[in-house]
């Protein structure tokens, strides 16, 4: 089983195959994980695995711990590519999420003032408008999207939400205007009997009809890199993601792969 947690606040730098140094930020338990998907492909697991009753970190504690780490940092030379939201799940179902940023940019203004914020999230979150509106501040607010159609979505992303569509998810994206980057994972193999392949010729299909109406300013395309909680999934071929890749290219949209 994937028990990859975060116990720090902050944590890093680390690197990442999509954004290169990377200092993480983890606005949730230290100890379990709270997400509003629970993707079979999560390196922090299962969410019923890794229950907490720990509170959140509040955003005091969030501001003196990243200024702390920035100041160190600076002092040693460490170079910082992006000051990344990710950790033990959504960062943006943390309530001062929006504050938080604010804290955020203000802090990477006075110390790495060339770096830039990224959030990965899953999106589900964007009908709160503090959310949204934090969203727009910064230089790198990525999006998860697996697949265009719910069925596949509810296999490999597994929402929480009985209510959650992609074609609602669509709206909630379109409100960014393409200022926004978008996040695929691309995997194959089985799941409690029934068989995973987000790579068919349907789902690369309908996938770029999505991409021709968000027009995303970049695609990260990505496979399965550490253990997975599900077992029996596969890692994509890079030389398929490449062929994905050339498609999005095709309608004028930047990717950048990883395999």
């Amino acid at each position: 089983m994937s028990t990859i947690l975060f116990n720090e606040i902050v944590f890093g730098p680390v690197h990442s195959r999509r954004m290169g140094s990377s200092l993480g930020i983890n606005l949730l338990p230290y100890d379990g994980k709270l997400c509003s998907f629970d993707c079979i492909y999560c390196e922090c697991g299962f969410n019923k695995d890794f229950r907490t009753k720990t509170k959140l970190p509040d955003k005091e504690n969030v501001k003196a711990a990243l200024k702390e780490k920035l100041t160190l940092l600076k002092k040693e030379g460490v170079t910082l590519d992006v000051i990344t939201f990710a950790g033990n799940g959504e960062p943006t179902m943390h309530p001062d999420f929006n504050e938080i940023i604010e804290d955020t940019i203000e802090l990477r203004n006075q110390f790495y003032p060339e770096t830039e914020i990224s959030v990965l999230s899953n999106g589900i979150h964007l009908k709160n408008p503090g959310v949204f509106e934090a969203l727009k501040k910064i230089e790198k607010p990525v999006l998860k999207l697996d697949s265009a159609f719910d069925d596949t979505v509810r296999l490999i992303d597994r929402p929480n939400s009985p209510y959650y569509s992609v074609a609602k998810q669509v709206e909630l994206f379109k409100k960014f205007n393409g200022n926004f980057i978008l996040q695929t994972m691309f995997l194959k193999g089985e799941f409690e009997g029934k068989h995973i392949d987000n790579t068919t010729e349907k789902e690369i299909s309908a996938w770029l009809e999505l991409l021709r109406s968000l027009n995303p300013r970049e695609v990260m395309i990505y496979t399965i890199d550490r253990e997975t909680p599900a077992k029996g999934l596969e890692k994509v071929l890079y030389d398929t993601l490449q062929k994905i890749a050339s498609r999005v290219e095709d309608l004028g949209i930047k990717t950048n792969v990883a395999g």
